[in-house]
């Protein structure tokens, strides 16, 4: 190029004299008058300690000599590799007489030069018309992005024109796939060599071509299995309006070539459509036209070309066309010669995607797509609902990928879904992928105010705690769709029968081991649709007579949030009794306003009794031998003081103590006895007296009090007063037994009858949140862990009934002092 021959350079570099001593001495440079190169010496990189140049006796911070000029120069330290750069420009014109060909030297060579980062720049103009070649000799370039580096530190920024604009083609370093670049109206080479790199050669050669009437051809050649990361021009700022840029790849026969996009951008058209072009050996519909954002080909045997069109944008808000995509060449794999049809065309809320699991690995790694029709292919693959697809893949470890369903299941007629049960089943055509299925989310929603949700699992739930972990293949994850509600994790195998839910909420079956293919099918949840409540859970629970049944509170790591309510309808087998068990004396919540509480109501007699959950300290262990509620409702706490509650329920066989039994059956005998005299003298009196048979007493007794002298003229055993007159069916006292319908009551003396009744179906309503009732606490004895002293036929001890509407309270008079013994002190 204006003498790149072997005898030019030569001349050219006896008469290029350099004399470097650093630090020491001038360095003297002489350019000669027909070089077309100029030197350039200017600052690098700041540095905290000073360093400067030198030339004619004055400091100076850059220093230009320029063809057929000779100047001395001299840095004021020892390093002045740190602080300052060569820049070797040589302009080489074209646009009159053909350009010189072959092999570019370095001119000067490194060795003659000053141990300076240097650049050197070869600037070649041509007409529109013409087009030239850079090959490169040595080992093929690898692209790299803004802000990357190469390890050795050598680098190739290559450029291109567009009539006066300089557009950047990319940055190369060695050790890569890129073999060839064909460009338009001239080029633009910088070389990059750090000042220790002793090299001699550029490692490129230019040769003409014919007009490739586009931007420019990229060439990347794969001997083996690999990839190659390519980006567009001026990246990442816009690609040129309107241009065209093509890249060439040659792949063997015997792999198999793969496009992904890892990162674009499209800029506002006002005519023509940006897209992306393959041709493809063999194909019938070449080429093949994409939009940026389809999935691109895969599986793609043999040569091929990609090329990037660009658009005419709008001036006033042009925006940026970028892309950056990788090529992944390797072996054909087994798995791309299966299909399998997932059908949602009568689907019209389910979507799938497959895509790979976040494990990015440092080193080549054969890649993992997924193909639609075999040719379509791409990382991660959204299959849409309403349509019909072929996927096969292009993997060889299918471990790396995983599976993300979700539908929605929504009621927008809360008199239709009422009470309509719909099933929440995984689709066989997604259970038949030979990939996991990591998520399959239902979206539950239901009409404001009008319905709430039952989920009723075919086996009952066991909630994920750390004290019981799940460990079967899969789990369902219940939220709400209220932000921060997060009911917990359930796996099968447990003690919770149905669970409802206030509102929108979201049940997600994720999956843990690949068994889960064989379990899940006889799994399963079904939803309903009830009239809606005001709890934001109520949770239906038998427990186990084997086990410790373990329930936490919502929102584990983060609180029961703020002014909800959450309930557990326990149910105690007959023949049991449960202890109830909280794992910690206290909650350390802190109210900011309203109050926490907490209600455990007997559901048999509507006994219950409250706890302040800021105030009080948490009940004993306590003793149900009827299914029961327990109600948590929380305030707004302050922050940092967060309401989260951990209890255990288990359950024992009921004993029966002998002494009572005894002590039972002997009064029994007696009372018999008793009666037995009582009706004999009855008989005996009836005989005797003819007198009226009326159910009165005497009317001739005096009816003041006894023990005062002279009101009673007879002794007792000389008058009648102490004897009916007759005593038929009905006793005198008997009115206090009559029942509101006028029946009697009979009394139950030896016999145990279990409850038959309806058990309660709603929770305990609590307390006002702004109340402060005083709360009944639990005996202060402490009794033995889970062990009962209270023996069957003792009588129970309440706390004040409640009061709440629905429930199914008694409302006779009752026999006792109506009057509630006096309750303590807040």
């Amino acid at each position: 190029m204006g003498g790149l021959d072997c005898s030019v350079a030569v001349a050219l570099l006896g008469a290029l004299v350099l004399g470097a001593a650093r630090g020491a001495g001038a360095v003297e440079i002489t350019v000669p008058r027909d070089s077309d190169i100029t030197i350039l010496v200017k600052q690098g990189a700041p540095s905290l300690r000073p360093c400067h140049l030198f030339t004619a006796k004055r400091h100076v911070t850059m220093l230009t000599v320029k063809p057929g000029e000779r100047t001395s120069f001299s840095f004021t330290c020892q390093d002045p590799e740190k602080h300052f750069v060569l820049e070797i420009q040589k302009n080489i014109d074209c646009t009159a007489s053909p350009c010189p060909l072959g092999e570019v030297p370095l001119q000067p060579p490194a060795a003659a030069l000053p141990a300076l980062n240097r650049t050197f720049v070869w600037d070649v103009r041509t007409r529109k018309s013409t087009g030239l070649e850079l090959r490169f000799s040595g080992p093929r370039l690898r692209q790299v992005g803004p802000g990357d580096s190469c390890p050795d530190g050598v680098t190739y920024t290559i450029s291109s024109r567009v009539d006066a604009a300089v557009v950047k083609i990319g940055t190369f370093c060695g050790k890569g796939t890129v073999s060839r670049i064909k460009l338009q109206e001239g080029l633009k080479v910088a070389l990059h060599l750090p000042w220790f790199q002793a090299r001699n050669e550029s490692g490129f050669s230019i040769t003409n071509h014919t007009a490739i009437k586009r931007l420019c051809i990229v060439e990347s050649v794969f001997e083996d299995e690999g990839s190659a990361t390519l980006l567009s021009a001026n990246y990442p700022a816009g690609f040129p309006e309107d241009e065209l840029m093509t890249w060439q790849f040659m792949v063997p026969a015997h792999l198999r070539a793969s496009v992904s996009f890892l990162d674009f951008s499209t800029s506002n058209c006002e005519r023509k459509e940006e897209r992306v072009e393959y041709h493809i050996p063999g194909s019938a519909t070449n080429p093949e036209v994409f939009r940026l954002d389809d999935p691109q080909p895969g599986n793609m045997a043999g040569n091929f070309n990609l090329s990037l069109q660009g658009c005419d944008q709008d001036p006033q808000s042009p925006g940026a066309l970028r892309l950056r995509f990788q090529v992944l060449v390797q072996h054909p794999q087994t798995e791309s010669n299966k299909t399998y049809v997932v059908d949602l065309s009568q689907e019209r809320t389910l979507s799938l995607s497959i895509e790979p699991r976040p494990k990015p690995s440092p080193r080549f790694k054969a890649g993992c797509f997924v193909c639609l029709e075999s040719r379509t292919c791409s990382p991660k693959v959204t299959l849409a609902p309403g349509s019909k697809y072929k996927v096969s893949f292009l993997c060889d470890d299918l471990t790396r990928l995983w599976a993300i369903a979700e539908k929605t299941l929504s009621c927008s007629d809360h008199r239709y879904c009422q009470r309509k049960a719909f099933p929440l089943q995984v689709p066989d055509d997604v259970l038949q992928l030979p990939v996991q299925l990591r998520d399959f989310s239902w979206k539950l929603l239901v009409p404001r105010d009008r319905l709430s949700l039952v989920l009723t699992p075919a086996r009952k739930l066991q909630q994920h705690t750390h004290e019981r972990p799940c460990n079967a293949s899969f789990s369902y994850v219940v939220a709400s769709a209220a932000p921060d509600l997060y009911f917990g994790s359930f796996c099968t195998g447990g003690s919770i029968k149905q669970v409802l839910l206030r509102q929108n909420s979201s049940v997600t079956l994720r999956t843990y081991a690949p068994g889960f293919h064989s379990e899940v099918p006889g799994q399963g949840l079904t939803v309903s649709f009830v009239p809606y409540f005001k709890e934001e859970a109520i949770f239906t629970v038998t427990p186990d007579t084997k086990s410790k049944l373990y329930l936490r509170t919502p929102n584990w790591d983060r609180g029961l949030p703020a002014l909800s309510s959450v309930s557990w309808n326990i149910t105690v087998p007959s023949g049991q009794e449960a202890c109830l068990t909280f794992s910690k004396e206290r909650t350390g919540v802190v109210c900011q306003s309203g109050r926490a509480f907490m209600i455990i109501q007997e559901q048999r007699t509507q006994m219950e009794e409250i706890f302040s959950l800021e105030d009080d300290t948490l009940p004993k262990p306590s003793f149900h031998r009827h299914s029961f509620w327990v109600n948590i409702s929380n305030c707004s706490p302050t922050s940092g003081k967060q309401l989260d509650l951990l209890f255990w329920v288990t359950l024992t066989p009921r004993t029966l103590d002998v002494t009572v039994i005894t002590a039972v059956v002997g009064g029994g005998v007696s009372l018999l006895f008793a009666l037995g005299l009582i009706i004999c003298c009855v008989k005996k009196k009836k005989k005797v007296n003819k007198g009226p048979a009326v159910g009165i007493y005497n009317g001739n007794i005096n009816t003041q009090m006894p023990l005062q002298p002279k009101k009673f003229q007879k002794g007792r055993k000389d008058n009648d007063s102490h004897v009916y007159a007759v005593i038929e069916d009905t006793m005198v006292y008997g009115h206090l037994l009559q029942g509101s319908g006028g029946s009697f009551l009979q009394p139950e003396v030896d016999a145990y009858r279990p409850f038959q009744g309806a058990m309660g179906d709603r929770p305990p309503s609590p307390p006002p949140t702004c109340s402060r009732v005083p709360t009944a606490k639990l005996a202060e004895e402490k009794p033995p862990p889970c062990t009962s002293l209270e023996p069957e036929t003792e009588p129970y001890t309440f706390s004040h009934p409640s009061q709440a509407a629905g429930s199914n309270r008694a409302t006779h008079v009752p026999l006792l002092d109506p009057q509630e013994p006096g309750l303590p002190a807040e």
